[in-house]
């Protein structure tokens, strides 16, 4: 770590002796290999199979990667959908739309379905996630390759990297971000402000197109290490100050340029929103998770996990009591070195950060105050979910932990004896296990044999019941997806403003509507609605605005037998077709377009 600040690494002028390179392949083949163990049960069938541990953030990216074949395939917008959320559609650039992913892969969503380039991203995700920061570690700050390994190992297979794996192809795909990090520390070196500087703008670019988030965390991480560096070694720092200036005002314009409309669609044109639909404190990370373990670990236990954490996505520390005792045991290891020190305090400030307004306790609210609460209405930071900001205190554990096992042939005996079996009481309890998965209902020949194409047009939807929505009408949003976005459909899981114009606010679901209210406490209760000439009214005046040309129900929904019966009673007696029960209802008028 000295050597990034020192300049050593940029001047090193060993080469790794072969053996060491032969080493490479060797690590390479390790973490995709563990990789595939992760997510050996999508694999078995990923376009049938869906991530129980959050099926509906499985289904988004489905969306996501369908969205980014319509832009190759078809020309589509790619910073607008129009087959979700008819007739307003999604502001794709207000979502994590992953089009620096979905571009690419478009080929083989197209031809392998987006189930297979989901499962596909996650695999090399968390595989491209180790092999960078191994890369980076191996080649700029320690010479032990075992030490990068572990360190690759940890970056890329943590406790919630692997959380993050239940669906999040955002949150896992993290394999520019050391890339990011070293090339902004760079910049210090005389003659990179303009090289280095495109080279990092350029990076930034294409994160932004991946996860906003995950570079927001980075630079505040990077951020609070400088200013803590430039406390401890002030004279350095003010050296270093001026060509790291330079440099990043070159990255700066470079990305300015680059992503000035893209942000501005994201921010100002339709379908933008501000802050998310939940209080800064309602995702935050327990304290009591720092030591354990989370529910995809080999020592995880779900019941007890629940306890500290919002979800099993969200599973962002988890350490272990092992794990803990060796990140603190680094620091020690390291103390002398004052970047080291400085990271330690980048991961402790963002850590705290992650706790929120109020501190938690195994799931209690303490009521002791936290910084958070001074800052989690200043814009930008209110559109992130708090507890993801221990994803950084997690990285820089496991480039510590590297940097401190770099240095174990400086121990005496005892002491490696010591390190190395903290190590394997470390790392052995966090051994992720294969994520759980759940088969899916197959989609009905209805829409497999086309049959939909004889009832929609293209100016028309396809309205499911239960409608999509989040959390409730999955299959829905499944369908479409799976179907290429063939067709339109109204609704869905994304983000948007949840009652524009009147409130930007963010939502995960559309506006509400009264046959969404409806049909979502029949689906939900069971309720049996009396349903009146005006309600009979309000729900032909909904399937108008959303463009309907036909309404299918659903196999297999909750409480189906309700739902049909609400339908039936608003619409008439349904046809059976394709495999589904559906009404016909081209008849109604199309609104012309605004």
């Amino acid at each position: 770590m000295e050597e990034v600040v020192d300049g050593a690494a940029g001047s090193r002028s060993e080469t790794p002796a072969p053996r060491r390179r032969r080493a490479d392949p060797w690590a390479l083949l390790s973490y995709a290999v563990l990789s595939v163990l992760v997510t050996v049960q999508l694999w078995r069938d990923p376009n049938g199979r869906v991530l129980a541990g959050n099926d509906d953030d499985h289904g988004v990216f489905l969306f996501m990667l369908a969205h980014g074949e319509r832009v190759l395939f078809h020309g589509d917008n790619p910073f607008f959908s129009d087959r979700l959320n008819v007739p307003d559609g999604v502001n794709m650039m207000a979502n994590t739309s992953v089009l620096a992913l979905s571009l690419p892969l478009a080929p083989l969503t197209h031809w392998l379905g987006p189930g297979f380039s989901v499962a596909l991203l996650i695999t090399l995700g968390l595989a491209g996630t180790a092999a960078a920061w191994y890369w980076v570690l191996s080649r700029h700050l320690v010479t032990s390759r075992l030490a990068a390994w572990i360190g690759g190992l940890w970056c890329g297979f943590a406790p919630t990297m692997v959380s993050h794996a239940n669906g999040h192809v955002n949150f896992v795909s993290q394999w520019l971000l050391p890339f990011i990090v070293w090339q902004a520390l760079r910049l210090r070196e005389p003659g990179r402000a303009v090289r280095g500087g495109v080279i990092l703008g350029l990076l930034i670019v294409a994160q932004v197109f991946i996860n906003e988030e995950s570079l927001l965390f980075t630079a505040l991480a990077l951020g609070v290490f400088v200013i803590a560096y430039a406390v401890m070694a002030p004279d350095r720092a003010r050296s270093d100050a001026r060509p790291m200036a330079a440099g990043l005002a070159v990255a700066a314009g470079v990305s300015l340029a680059a992503l000035a409309y893209p942000l501005w669609y994201q921010f100002f044109a339709k379908g933008n929103y501000h802050g998310q639909p939940f209080a800064p404190d309602m995702y935050a990370t327990d304290l009591a998770s720092i030591a354990g373990f989370a529910r995809q670990s080999l020592a995880g236990n779900a019941e007890l996990t629940r306890h500290m954490s919002v979800s099993s996505t969200e599973d962002n520390l988890f350490f272990g009591p092992a794990g803990l005792v060796m990140i603190v045991a680094s620091v020690v290891v390291l103390w002398r070195t004052v970047a080291a020190r400085a990271a330690a305090v980048s991961a402790l400030v963002l850590l705290i950060v992650s706790m929120g307004p109020v501190l938690i306790v195994f799931g209690r609210r303490t009521g002791v105050p936290l910084p958070f609460g001074l800052i989690s209405h200043v814009p930008i930071i209110d559109l992130v979910s708090v507890t993801r900001f221990a994803m950084v205190p997690a990285t820089i554990a496991g480039v510590l932990l590297a940097l401190a096992t770099d240095r174990l042939r400086g121990f005496t005996p005892r002491g490696r004896r010591l390190w190395q079996v903290g190590l394997v009481l470390a790392l052995v309890p966090l051994f992720p296990k294969p994520l759980p998965v759940v088969v899916d209902d197959p989609l009905p020949p209805f829409l497999t044999q086309g049959t939909w194409r004889q009832y929609v047009s293209d100016d028309r939807t396809l309205v499911t019941v239960p409608l999509p929505e989040v959390t409730t009408g999955r299959t829905g949003m499944r369908w479409v997806t799976l179907s290429h976005l063939e067709y339109r459909t109204p609704r869905g899981y994304f983000m948007g403003p949840v009652d524009p114009p009147r409130d930007d606010t963010g939502s995960w679901n559309a506006p509400r509507r009264f046959t969404s209210d409806l049909l979502w406490r029949v689906r939900e209760f069971g309720e049996r609605p009396q349903l009146t000439a005006s309600d009979k009214a309000r729900i032909t005046e909904d399937l108008i605005f959303w463009r309907a040309a036909v309404v299918v129900l659903v196999p297999g929904s909750r409480n189906e037998d309700a739902l049909l019966e609400t339908m039936t009673t608003a619409l008439g007696a349904p046809q059976l077709v394709g495999g589904v029960q559906l009404w016909d209802v081209r008849s109604l008028p199309v609104p012309s377009p605004e």
